[in-house]
């Protein structure tokens, strides 16, 4: 198979872009083939096509023996920890035997104390095909090794685009190797980090059109509706909501020892990450620079949104001149922003690196005040849904983690998390209940607004529920108490609320406006709060705009309609003007009101029993 596509690859006799091919191997499974740039000048093309590989042939010319390029490749594949492979020196008939030994020694030199020390090391003529059955023997055999064949892949689907382009009649397709799940034809994948979902509409896997795409296979996809301008190299084909586009990425750093000078806090590089190639600063946590061969937790600030999981590696070269420095582990893919020199916060990052799952998890949960789905834990720590899923159990289990249920929606958060907002909520309810010692409670869109704006309606009446059942706040329909509270006037609040139900019940059936009964009773007339608190009592009944009537006089009023409407069937509003020795000023908004509250049923100018009246009726018999 020729990968090289390129007009100027054929031409000049050397790769220039990333070349794929396809090998069946003994045991009937199929292998792609990943052909790299060799030359120093495609070194950022041959970052892009190294992220996935299981086995690495790292091919050196006889004639040529090991080259500037070549040992950048080596660091590479040891910052990307790829340690299974094959040395492969190529082009043996162009030399005699003592210079292949010698080249071949000198090779070993060259491997030695890096990841590929113990690999075989094979010469080969591809011009008349020397080596290349053993070359074959050992690639079956690495493939073959169980940890590769037995490795899991699980989780949503992840493939970082590696080349774009469009066939006639049939659309655009990318290509990529799928890291990790399934990709089913039909499925929605979601274009990172841009954010646009497109549907798949076929798969090719080697060549050959199939209905699924396992991790660890070349695959390439064409998308429905997606235009060629739209997704390129670099991005990334995910499922839906599985991955967080970020700035920043929290970083456990190999810096080489080839490096030719400390690299300094702020210092601007290349960072390599899948299939992309991204601008950023690197942020020293707990120094000024990193001396080469050194070790250290770094944030990367990226100058563009990237979207990567846990356990990532990735490359990082100089700004200029391009060269391979170093490399690392994305340790928290979705980092928030660090103050330096703090020890708690390097220790944090080692347990983000090194903790079990669950130890993850739980810093996880506690470092971000928020609610999480299991889907959002998924994709902030890069576990796989079935790790996060016991990794929760076990913190539930142990009392370090909350389980939140509302409309059939499960979010979690830490305990932390959990009493650090119930003493905020407390505290906000306690000043709120002695300011208005009258209100029921504090009103909860307005408490959401002041307290937590980031959270959602619904993932606020998440928290207050679990609140209400470990029986730490009272919710009523728009409010929110401490438990057990209860409006309670003060003892100036009861006197002047005494007097205003005498003054009330003085005149029943032509009570006197809120201002003239406020003004009577010797308090402010624009105390709304003593009106909310008798109307929320229920001791004070809205009839109309600026008109209420005490609860007793309403139901006094409500008997004598009741007994007449017995005796003669209908109420005219003379008649009930007459009845009450009132006016038609209060008899018209009272004959609307129990209209409304259908104990009256309007026929033409009279009244007749409404249905709250009949049924009043039909039980009395």
């Amino acid at each position: 198979m020729d990968t090289d596509r390129l007009k100027e690859e054929k031409e000049r006799g050397i790769s220039i872009e990333l070349g794929f091919a396809y090998l069946k191997l003994a045991n009937g499974q199929t292998a792609g083939i990943i052909d790299v740039p060799g030359h120093e000048r495609f070194i950022k093309n041959m970052l892009a096509g190294v992220g996935g590989i299981d086995i690495v042939l790292l091919v050196i010319a006889a004639d040529e023996g090991v080259m500037p390029q070549t040992r950048e490749h080596l660091d590479i594949i040891q910052l990307l920890n790829v340690n299974r492979g094959v040395v492969v020196i190529t082009k043996k008939d162009l030399v005699d035997e003592e210079w292949l030994e010698m080249v071949t020694e000198d090779i070993r030199d060259f491997i030695k104390g890096t990841v590929l020390e113990n690999v075989p090391l094979i010469s080969v003529s591809a011009v008349k095909g020397d080596g290349m059955d053993e070359l074959l023997l050992v690639i079956n055999q690495l493939a073959a090794e169980a940890e590769i064949q037995g490795r899991k892949y699980t989780g949503p689907p992840r493939l970082p685009v590696d080349r774009v382009f469009t066939i006639t009649g049939f659309g655009t397709v990318a290509t990529g190797t799928l890291l990790s799940g399934q990709i089913n034809t039909g499925d929605s994948l979601q274009i990172y980090p841009d954010g646009r979902v497109y549907r798949v509409r076929n798969i090719q896997v080697h060549g050959h059109k199939v209905t699924t795409a396992e991790a660890g296979q070349r695959v390439a996809i064409n998308l429905s509706g997606l235009e060629i301008g739209e997704l390129d190299r670099g991005q990334v084909l995910a499922a839906q909501g599985s991955l967080q586009p970020t700035h920043r990425l929290d970083v456990k750093l190999q810096f080489l020892h080839s490096a030719p000078k400390p690299l300094k806090h702020r210092a601007r590089v290349r960072v390599y990450l899948g299939t992309a190639e991204i601008l950023g600063r690197v942020i020293l946590l707990d120094r000024e620079e990193l001396e080469p061969g050194d070790e250290a937790y770094i944030q990367l600030q990226m100058e563009e949104h990237v979207a990567a999981a846990r356990g990532d590696h990735l490359v990082i070269r100089s700004y200029s001149p391009m060269r391979t420095i170093g490399g690392g582990v994305v340790v928290d893919p979705t980092a928030i922003k660090h103050k330096r020199y703090r020890e708690e916060l390097i220790k944090a990052l080692n347990t983000a690196e090194k903790g079990t799952p669950a130890e993850l998890l739980e810093q996880y949960l506690a470092a971000n005040a928020r609610l999480y789905t299991p889907a959002d834990l998924t994709a902030g720590t890069g576990l796989t849904a079935e790790t996060v899923a016991g990794a929760l159990r076990e913190l539930l289990d142990q009392g370090h983690a909350v389980k939140l249920v509302y409309e059939g929606e499960k979010t979690y958060l830490s305990v932390q998390v959990m009493d650090s907002w119930e003493d905020k909520i407390k505290q906000a309810l306690t000043e709120y209940h002695q300011k208005y010692p009258l209100r029921e409670g504090y009103p909860k869109e307005e408490l959401r607004s002041r307290l937590f704006p980031a959270l959602s309606n619904k993932h606020f009446q998440m928290l207050l529920l679990g609140l209400e059942q470990t029986g730490r706040l009272d919710l009523r329909a728009n409010s929110v108490a401490i438990s057990g509270f209860l409006p309670q006037p003060g003892s100036a609040q009861s006197t002047a609320i005494k007097q205003l139900e005498k003054i009330y019940l003085a005149n029943p059936y032509q009570p006197p406006g809120w201002s003239d009964a406020t003004q009577e009773a010797g308090i402010n007339k624009d105390d709304q709060e003593i009106l909310n608190y008798l109307l929320n009592r229920g001791t004070l009944v809205k009839i109309a705009d600026g008109m209420f009537f005490h609860h007793r006089a309403l139901a006094e009023i409500m008997a004598l309609v009741k007994n007449h409407l017995l005796e003669k069937g209908e109420l005219l509003l003379g008649e009930l003007r007459d009845l009450l020795q009132t006016s038609r000023k209060y008899a018209l908004p009272l004959l609307e009101y129990m209209d409304r509250e259908k104990f009256t049923r309007r026929v033409g100018d009279k009244r007749v029993a409404g249905r709250a009246l009949s049924t009043v009726r039909k039980t009395d018999n």
